[in-house]
């Protein structure tokens, strides 16, 4: 049923599905409702357009970064709406963030379908729970448990097992894990086994504290978000009467981020259709980057095998980035190996050239933070506003050192993932003040002669300690300012989309954003993690801290690892528009032993760099191993011409990453500490450092193969050999002592 004008009608508000529960509004621009509907498709391109007119039967949207997979997938609904193919209620969008929920029903609301249900997997899947408990369950449903920390510390310290900060983090990661993937307590330790997954600790003890922790929620009725749905899942399978009445409700669905689906939310989304194949899903298996939360793009990948009548779409225009910065995006994957690389999307950028990316390397942390935050304010002198500027990192441990850069150089910056916008107190208190004007109306003496609803949120602020030029310097001070700024900003905004808005009016706006988490941008630079950025983008990233250890990450041991890895830095690439940065530091502090080296992943991508395995081979062919041989000795990874002892010693620069093996090593030197003590020899007589360097790296299994290391003749082979042997097997070495010196 369609009400007049265009606009979808209003479903009761008693209704389970909608609860009276009201979306955000679309930021910054809040667009007027659509034409009819043929008026949706203006402006798609032939490939969105296939989308946005694909309304029957499942279909696959295979969608590049920045290819606009949002607006095709909005415009699809919209258009099903317009053209009388879709009822508005009977639809349902489902993504993983609430800022992602929010941006569609801003969307869908612009374009004349604000009766679609948007909304994450939780969220839809908590709206069911509460409304079918009492007829499922009976009795009042359990309160949801918001954080788990404190129940997991708790948990543990009944097991006697003491937890700090970090580990703490850790055992409520794993814990989340595996209810995603349905693993039980009793099963976790199997499971991790069979997944490859590296654990963060001892699993039995985990398994232990998981138990305690499940145990705990029980005797106090309460539920995490992980058993919001697994007690779906679980009523869903159980009461068919149920699982019907959802069915009738919704009739169709649209899933975002697919690649990003745990099984748990798979097996949702499978009793949410039940026999139907009204489906549309969207996702990029390059982009799978949280496997450790149970995401898999194995749906992704496999949805032609479960649905072979599917219409696949890929969408590969690129309509954010300049095509300098898809060229390396595009490069990065070419390098990529796996079956997500077997499925990657060649993007063809859409817009005009830009610069080429910029590779800076520096000798030390410090210094590249320096120098991150003067290009940064080159940029903003420039004329690129500092909300559109981002600086991305691998680990949130590496922030430090950017903020202590950007306040010296006097760059405002925020942090992102940390305080929610609408949680900070002087958000609060200045939407209380707000509040209190909009009630008093007229009689407010702040608002005499101020009309203007810009002008009033100004004045009202003013008197919370709000000027309209910001404090010098960095800090707190400056953070609510920018925090306050942004509430400015947001009402002018919604003055211009809205004629005659009010402060009451406002007021509304900003209640059902703080309902759905949807902030307004703070005008600062943005320091992230690259996991936080995913979805966004700016004008200018800066990449930094790109070294060997840090991206790939130490832990990421397997292929798969190391290829997420890649897939990490390809998100982070394309998030930048126009601007793209890429630094890495050689020692992490001043005056550090310049050890560090750019990351693998730049291989034969940054200017001077050979690609992957260029010159491996001649490598081998003109190592110092293979002795009698003549001519230059190449580098094994770079293929750079050696001309240094010790690195001659490696067969590799000293600032090539090496596949050294650190605990092989530490265990050589341990033993010849023991050597030189025992024969009164100074260390470096038994083996130098470079030689057991050069053994960790080599992990020689015989003889023939320790005998090719530099720095082992046959009369050391002969002394020392078959301890060397037996420490890189693993084993402990012979109790034979070697013979006087």
């Amino acid at each position: 049923m369609r009400a007049a004008c265009g606009q979808p009608s209003r479903p009761p508000h008693r209704t389970w599905q909608h609860g009276g529960v009201t979306s955000a509004t679309h930021s910054p621009s809040f667009p007027a409702a659509a034409d009819p509907a043929d008026a949706v498709l203006l402006g798609l391109d032939p490939e969105q357009r296939e989308v946005a007119t694909t309304l029957r039967g499942p279909v696959c949207v295979l969608a590049g970064a920045g290819t606009g997979k949002t607006r095709a997938i909005t415009h699809r609904i919209a258009y099903g709406v317009h053209s009388g193919q879709l009822m508005p209620a009977s639809v349902l969008a489902v993504t993983f963030t609430n800022r992602a929920a929010g941006e569609m029903r801003g969307r869908l609301r612009g374009l004349g379908a604000g009766g679609v249900q948007a909304r994450t997997f939780h969220s839809a899947a908590l709206r069911q729970l509460h409304y079918f408990w009492p007829k499922a369950i009976g009795g009042d449903m359990p309160r949801l448990l918001e954080r788990k920390v404190q129940f997991v510390a708790e948990a543990g310290a009944r097991c006697r097992v003491r937890l700090d900060r970090n580990e703490l983090r850790d055992v409520t990661g794993e814990i989340e894990w595996a209810k995603v993937t349905q693993t039980v307590p009793a099963d976790y330790p199997a499971a991790v086994l069979k997944s490859g997954r590296e654990a963060p600790r001892d699993t039995a003890e985990t398994a232990q504290i998981y138990a305690m922790y499940e145990q705990l929620k029980r005797d106090r009725g309460m539920i995490d978000f992980e058993d919001v749905l697994l007690l779906t899942v679980a009523i869903l399978q159980d009461r068919h009467d149920i699982a019907e009445q959802i069915r009738a409700q919704y009739q169709h669905f649209v899933v975002d981020e697919y690649q990003d689906v745990s099984p748990l939310q798979q097996r949702l989304l499978e009793l949410w259709l039940g026999e139907r194949d009204s489906l549309c899903v969207v996702g990029d298996a390059s982009q799978t980057i949280y496997s450790f939360t149970g995401a898999t793009p194995d749906h992704l990948l496999n949805f032609r095998t479960r649905y072979p009548q599917a219409t696949v779409v890929k969408l590969v225009r690129d309509y954010r980035s300049t095509p300098q910065v898809v060229h390396l995006a595009n490069g990065l994957l070419n390098q990529a190996k796996g079956r997500a690389a077997e499925h990657r999307l060649e993007l063809v950028s859409q817009r005009e050239a830009g610069p080429d990316p910029v590779y800076a390397e520096y000798p030390d942390e410090p210094a590249e933070a320096e120098g991150v935050a003067r290009r940064v304010r080159d940029l903003v002198a420039a004329g690129v506003p500092a909300g559109e500027i981002a600086v991305l990192y691998r680990i949130n441990a590496q922030s430090e050192v950017y903020e202590q850069a950007l306040a010296d150089a006097g760059v405002p910056y925020q942090l992102r993932g940390a305080e929610r916008f609408f949680e900070r107190n002087e958000v609060q208190k200045a939407i209380l003040a707000l509040r209190g004007a909009a009630r008093s109306g007229g009689n407010d003496p702040l608002l005499d002669d101020v009309v203007e609803l810009g002008s009033q949120v100004r004045a009202v602020l003013s008197s919370t300690g709000w000027t309209a030029e910001p404090p010098a310097g960095s800090g707190a001070v400056r953070d609510q300012w920018e925090s306050l700024a942004a509430l400015v900003r947001l009402a002018e905004d919604f003055a211009r989309a809205r004629a005659g808005a009010t402060l009451a009016d406002l007021t509304v706006e900003l209640d059902e954003r703080k309902a759905a988490q949807h902030a307004p941008t703070v005008q600062g630079v943005t320091l992230a993690s690259l996991h936080a950025a995913k979805g966004l983008e700016w004008d200018a990233v800066f990449l930094v801290g790109l070294t060997d250890g840090m991206l790939p990450i130490t832990y990421a041991k397997t292929d798969e690892q190391v290829e997420e890895e890649r897939r990490l830095l390809y998100v982070g690439v394309t998030r930048a528009r126009h601007h793209l940065n890429l630094s890495w530091a050689l020692s992490r502090a001043p005056g550090g032993r310049a050890s560090r080296r750019p990351s693998r992943f730049l291989n034969g991508l940054r200017p001077g760099s050979a690609a992957p395995g260029a010159g491996t081979a001649a490598a081998a062919e003109r190592s110092p191993r293979k002795r009698g041989r003549r001519g230059p000795v190449l580098c094994r990874v770079c293929g750079r011409t050696l001309t240094e002892a010790g690195e001659l010693k490696l067969t590799r620069c000293d600032g090539c990453p090496s596949d050294m093996d650190e605990g092989l090593y530490e265990r050589l030197r341990d033993w010849r500490a023991g050597q030189s003590k025992e024969q009164g020899l100074p260390a470096y007589c038994v083996f130098t450092d470079r030689t057991l360097m050069a053994i960790a790296e080599a992990a020689p299994s015989e003889g023939g193969e320790l005998s090719m290391i530099s720095g082992v003749g046959a009369r050391k082979l002969d002394r020392y050999g078959a301890d060397v042997l037996a420490i890189c097997a693993g084993q402990e070495p012979g109790a034979e002592k070697a013979d006087d010196a």
